[in-house]
């Protein structure tokens, strides 16, 4: 577990009350908050001791408007559906936190048993009964989350949702919207596009018409060679050669040597990549929020450390000032995951990144 020295440093980078001038949901910067009731194995004290009141208060110190805080289905329920009490107690204590450091908070459903993004079989989509479930998980999480503000806590229905066919998820989004309706008129739900919520699928999204309280989301990894340099759950973790930005993000015959089945699983990631050509992506999801009148967020954006830092800081910097120039909220993956704002072989804060997120353009 990485050393907080939450006391002895203190950002200074950006007034935690700067706010992105028309959103409904008046959020401009954040952080995940991955690893804690979310993709992890901590349970008890270890969980309890990941995340705590000083990372709240040290994230609201460095500029940060708000948290997107992921929680997975196995955590906070048991097999039969009943509530496991000690993560709520957590999920709670971490909006009380949040509360008493002036941060809004997007309370996102990460990954479900009946549907995880990178899994060959997604029963969510061929199985009724799992989507009435899905429906009722939601339902219980309004019982336990309605008495916050809206202006403070909103729900993001699920994290990358993956489907052969994006109507899946479209009739999904307008049933589970509707059950929420009834019960949280005014609440901020937050909803991505199919297919891991990428740039290019917002054209096959559809969401209810006159919901104003609809927030939309796209996750940002492009490109991805760069991104995930390495990444060993990644599908071209094999590359272990040199990546460029801004350029040619990989040369051909940087590829030489490699397995087919790298090759093919690469081609499509390749191409020259420059600030010009990131903003035109993001454009796509930008232009369709601009067409709904409704606000765009991107919630997840990110890139390892396996790249050399001059290079990523540029790609941060670069992001950034793209989502910031188009009036895009955003939290950035993650606080101190594998992507995080702490250093991995210090366990200190990196204040050059948190500079580069945080600091004045």
């Amino acid at each position: 577990m990485i050393t907080l020295l939450l006391v002895a440093f203190s950002c200074q980078t950006g007034p935690k009350e700067e706010k992105a001038k028309t959103e409904t949901f008046p959020i401009k910067r954040g952080t995940n908050i991955s690893h804690w009731l979310s993709q992890s194995r901590r349970r008890g004290e270890e969980r309890s001791k990941f995340f705590t009141r000083k990372d709240m208060q040290f994230i609201a110190s460095c500029g940060y408007d708000h948290i997107r805080l992921p929680i997975d289905e196995v955590q906070m329920w048991d097999e039969e559906g009943n509530k496991e009490e000690e993560a709520f107690e957590l999920l709670h204590n971490a909006l009380g936190w949040a509360k008493e450091a002036g941060l809004a908070v997007i309370v996102d459903l990460h990954i479900i048993r009946s549907h995880y993004f990178l899994a060959e079989e997604r029963p969510l989509w061929t199985d009724p009964a799992e989507q009435e479930k899905f429906i009722r998980l939601w339902k219980d999480l309004s019982g336990e989350l309605k008495k916050y503000p809206v202006d403070m806590v909103a729900y993001e229905l699920m994290n990358e949702a993956v489907t052969d066919d994006p109507d899946n998820w479209n009739r999904l989004i307008t049933k589970t919207i509707a059950a929420l309706r009834e019960l949280e008129p005014e609440r901020k739900i937050v909803v991505g596009s199919n297919h891991f919520q990428t740039v290019h699928t917002f054209k096959d999204l559809v969401v209810p018409e006159n919901d104003p309280n609809i927030i939309l989301s796209f996750h940002f990894y492009t490109p991805h060679p760069l991104t995930h340099h390495m990444a060993p759950w990644d599908g071209i973790a094999e590359y272990d050669g040199p990546v460029q930005y801004p350029g040619e993000i990989i040369k051909k015959e940087d590829l030489e040597g490699y397995s087919e089945e790298l090759l093919n699983t690469i081609s499509g990631h390749l191409g020259v990549y420059t600030k010009d050509t990131l903003e035109s992506l993001i454009m796509l999801p930008v232009k369709y929020a601009r067409e709904k009148g409704l606000q765009l967020y991107c919630g997840e954006w990110g890139c390892l450390p396996t790249v050399p830092r001059e290079m990523r800081m540029l790609w941060y910097s670069d992001v950034r000032s793209i989502m910031e120039k188009h009036d895009i909220a955003w939290a950035h993956w993650d606080y101190k995951g594998g992507f995080g704002i702490y250093d991995r072989e210090t366990g200190e804060p990196d204040e050059e990144f948190i500079e580069i997120l945080l600091g004045e353009e």
